[in-house]
């Protein structure tokens, strides 16, 4: 370790000669080397650490750098003394002095740093109203005191708010109660009393009435009837329909595949868009897209009545335009055979009963006959029966002749024997 500092380039000799007794001190031959307070330096610490650096070099021996130094200043309001606000020392000057404030005439502040009202001429011209001295103090501070938002603060300030605020409300409660007293006179004027009983039991009742008034505030209920059941209740499932708790809503019906219309409650989306639900956003829809078109006066809340009939007057006009052009496209191009639906009574359905064997035989009634596209019943060169109706030896023939090709002319039952 080194043991000389501050003391500039060393020579040769001076700089062997350091080298030689920071060896020895090492190998224990030498004693070590104390501190400015006598403490023994350990000679086997790195130069890096026991030499301080430029801003915290004293010039004396030892570690005091890497120890943590003692606060110089207080860190409590409590220990220091603190600004004396609006305090002035002695009594006013009688004329200007050099040097001072040119707007109030003031030694403790130069005139960019006044708080006085600006004047209009001030007083190094005018040598009137001057004002004292003010009380300037120097606190010291640490770096977090400074940085304390409630440094400084005197709790008996928010005792004399508050005790202004309790004087406006007894007036205002004052004030209050002397209105319903009004109002209750007034009421009672009006009144016919049949009887002296019923004048005292109305009165009492007013006044309990008044009192209930001017102390607790009228609420509105905005939870739901104690006698309904909760929505989250009505299917303890927990794969069933979601409830969300924050806007008390369960979109989905909790009673899944029964008929809603059947159920004292079928979820939220039921309701929304059963009933007079969906005419109501139609008709929502048609006031913002006639307000983008330039119709101010169609809005659903401020005129309800008025946009009710404008729908009304657009789903007419809308339907007979719709008519006008269907007409059109039929008189120029036809068709107008396709949209006439056919008879009811084809449309009609019948039962017909038919009784069936094991074997899959009709044993009573007729068989129905599927409806297909094709011409049914229909046989071609003279067979009775259809191609495909019989089969030998891997080939499918017609039943009637045995015949395997298709194009081949019945000859009866000849070839059959």
């Amino acid at each position: 370790m080194s043991g000389t500092y501050g003391s500039g380039r060393l020579s040769r000799e001076d700089y062997k000669k350091q080298k030689e007794l920071e060896a020895a001190r090492m190998a224990g031959t030498a004693p070590p080397e104390r501190d400015a307070d006598g403490n023994e330096i350990n000679p086997h610490i790195p130069e890096f650490m026991s030499k301080a650096p430029w801003y915290l070099d004293t010039g004396k021996l030892g570690l005091q750098h890497q120890r943590k130094a003692k606060p110089s200043t207080t860190t409590s309001i409590n220990e220091s003394k603190w600004y004396t606000r609006g305090s002035r020392i002695g009594s006013a000057p009688k004329k200007y002095r050099r040097g001072a404030c040119e707007n109030c005439g003031a030694m403790s502040h130069k005139t960019k740093d006044c708080m006085e009202r600006p004047r209009k001429t001030g007083a190094k011209w005018t040598g009137r109203d001057m004002m004292a001295d003010e009380r300037v103090e120097s606190v010291s501070l640490s770096y977090d005191a400074k940085r304390d938002m409630w440094n400084g603060y005197d709790a008996t300030q928010h005792k004399t708010l508050m005790s202004d605020w309790e004087l406006v409300e007894e007036a205002r409660r004052k004030r209050k109660a002397s209105e319903l007293d009004k109002s209750k006179e007034k009421d009672l004027s009006d009144v016919n009393a049949n009887s002296i009983e019923a004048q005292f039991a109305s009165s009492d009742e007013d006044d309990e009435d008044d009192d209930a008034n001017v102390k607790s505030k009228s609420t509105v209920r905005n939870l739901r009837i104690r006698e309904d059941t909760a929505k989250y209740l009505r299917n303890l499932d927990p794969d069933s329909a979601y409830y969300d708790p924050k806007t008390r809503s369960m979109r989905e019906n909790p009673y899944a595949g029964k008929d809603p219309s059947q159920l004292a409650y079928a979820g939220d989306n039921f309701i929304r868009y059963s009933g007079d639900a969906r005419d109501i956003l139609k008709r929502e829809v048609f006031a913002w897209e006639a307000g983008e078109r330039g119709n101010s006066s169609a809005h659903l809340q401020a005129n309800p009545t008025q946009t009710a009939l404008m729908y009304k007057e657009y789903k007419g006009k809308t339907s007979d335009i719709k008519s006008t052009r269907q007409q059109e496209i039929l008189q120029k191009y036809g068709g107008e055979e396709h949209l006439q639906a056919p008879p009811r009574e084809l449309l009609h359905q019948e039962e017909a009963y038919v009784e069936y064997s094991r074997t899959g035989e009709v044993v009573k009634g007729a068989e129905p006959k599927a409806q297909t596209r094709y011409k049914e019943d229909v046989y071609a060169m003279n067979h009775s029966s259809v191609f495909g109706s019989w089969w030998s030896d891997g080939k499918w023939g017609y039943k009637c002749c045995k015949q395997t090709m298709k194009n081949s002319y019945c000859t009866g039952t000849s070839l059959n024997k």
